[in-house]
């Protein structure tokens, strides 16, 4: 027996040998050839290896080692510190060692230093630049054929993955710009990063992170959301797969799933593309939405200082009875001001008539071109470019007319005539179509209806389908406002 149980031991050992000899380097998807790393940062990288082995990444912008050991469940997390952005393509080498016996190593490719950005919301953010059935993007055939000149852009796709429990692996690489690759790169993610590749000179990774129909509460985790008393997050996820896949408004699937998994990787700030799933819920989602930010930027690594948050506000849309879109674009914007270093863009002008009854409009190089003028202004100082659309300011009765004040209008406002979009109320609360004009002097609009002899309110572009077409000097729209207070 006493030989037996030696020769056993020793059969373990020899055993465990060979697995730790055996064992090889397994990195997530979104670490691999053609990645992104943000510039002049701490740039983490992670992975699975032998259980207490030695990692050692090499770096080929200055030749550094940098060393860890894998914890007993083989997972590893370093940082390597990044260069300036530059367009040279590097390596970078990742080794596994049992002692002082190399056991494995994983060379990764043609790796660019740049900016990377985390692109994330439902279907207007992942509506890809191939447009989605009888939903077309604008200019697209364009962007598609002329992609390649673009070889410094690089976007990684991340596909539905919706999870009741949190994982730590996704699919998704890196993908270099094509005619064969764009079509199926997020619109919006692709003409943001192609401006800000064009201003900056530098190479733009885009992880572009989204699920049509998503809630802000699908990409919370639930320790969160079983906070929230009008969502049951068991119950919501029991009867949110129907055995093939799973309902978009389900909670906690894309945090679980999607977000959780990519919290390692350096990103500069987040952009963010979602709120018709909400509608309705205008209350809440400022407070949520800033919940959700406060917290993935603890996850990625960084300060609210260190990553910006900037979002869209949803576009006209919809039947002119229905009051809960307005209202959701009033709180997207409280958002931005609730959240620190964040701003939200305004589309009111970027939807077409016909575009009334469907939830993707096809103007999205407009929309990813104000993201990157947000990003160029805020965050890499261009102070030159404008990003902040006029907004309401205050008002005066004059008579028969309102005099409305808007800031971020310094220059003036645009077009001096056949203004659309205002509407004015007396006492009775009853709003009419109204005649607008500028006023010159002020840079201030003139606002009045035959209708209503005695105004007490005014608003413009405040209905689910009423865009306007009065932008500052800059082609920046005015974001829809209401006085009335309801």
């Amino acid at each position: 027996m006493k030989k037996l149980l030696q020769r056993l031991c020793a059969l373990c050992a020899v055993c465990a040998v060979c697995a730790t000899t055996e064992a090889k380097i397994v990195l997530p998807e979104i670490v691999g050839d053609n990645m992104v790393l943000q510039q002049q940062t701490d740039a983490r990288l992670w992975g699975k290896a032998a259980p207490k082995s030695t990692i050692t990444v090499t770096v080929s912008w200055t030749g550094d080692k940098f060393t860890t050991r894998a914890d007993r469940d083989g997972k590893w997390l370093l940082s390597v510190r990044t260069p300036a952005a530059s367009y040279d393509e590097h390596t970078v080498v990742i080794e596994e060692a049992d002692g002082k016996k190399p056991t494995d190593k994983v060379v990764l490719s043609r790796v660019l230093i740049g900016e990377v950005w985390f692109a994330s919301g439902q279907s207007n953010m992942e509506m890809p630049l191939n447009g989605f059935w009888n939903c077309p993007v604008e200019g697209s055939n364009e962007a598609i054929a002329t992609a390649a000149e673009h070889r410094y852009v690089r976007m990684a796709p991340i596909p539905q993955n919706g999870k009741t429990e949190i994982v730590e692996e996704v699919p998704g690489k890196w993908q270099v710009a094509s005619a064969e690759t764009a079509p199926w790169f997020s619109a919006t993610g692709w003409f943001f990063a192609t401006m800000l590749q064009r201003v900056l000179q530098v190479p733009v990774g885009v992880i572009a992170c989204a699920w049509g129909g998503s809630r802000v509460e699908g990409w919370l985790p639930e320790s969160i959301v079983s906070q929230y008393s009008d969502v049951d997050v068991k119950k919501e996820q029991e009867k949110g797969w129907n055995g093939q896949w799973w309902h978009y408004h389900t909670p906690c699937i894309m945090y679980n799933g999607m977000l959780h998994p990519l919290r390692h990787y350096s990103v500069r700030g987040f952009l963010w593309y979602q709120g018709e799933s909400n509608v309705g819920k205008h209350d809440t989602y400022p407070q949520r939405l800033k919940t959700m930010v406060d917290l993935w930027r603890s996850e990625f690594g960084g300060t609210a200082e260190q990553m910006p948050f900037f979002e869209v506000e949803i576009a006209p849309w919809g039947g002119n009875d229905d009051w809960s879109g307005p209202r959701f674009r009033d709180c997207q914007h409280e958002a931005a001001r609730l959240i620190e270093n964040a701003g939200c863009i305004c589309t009111n002008d970027l939807v077409y008539p016909h575009e009334r009854g469907q939830i993707h409009p096809a103007q999205k190089r407009e929309v990813g071109y104000r993201l990157a003028y947000m990003a160029l202004n805020r965050t890499y100082g261009f102070k030159t470019i404008a990003c902040d659309a006029p907004e309401f300011d205050h008002m005066q009765v004059n008579g028969s007319e309102i005099e409305v004040f808007f800031r971020y209008a310094d220059d003036g406002l645009s077009p001096w005539q056949d203004i659309v979009g205002f509407e004015i109320a007396g006492a009775d609360g009853v709003f009419h179509t109204a005649t607008a004009r500028l006023n010159e002097s002020n840079k201030s609009i003139l606002v009045s209806s035959p209708d209503v002899p005695q105004p007490k309110d005014v608003r413009y572009g405040y209905r689910a389908f009423l865009s306007g077409n009065l932008k500052n000097h800059r082609g920046l729209p005015v974001v829809p406002f209401s006085t009335e207070k309801k």
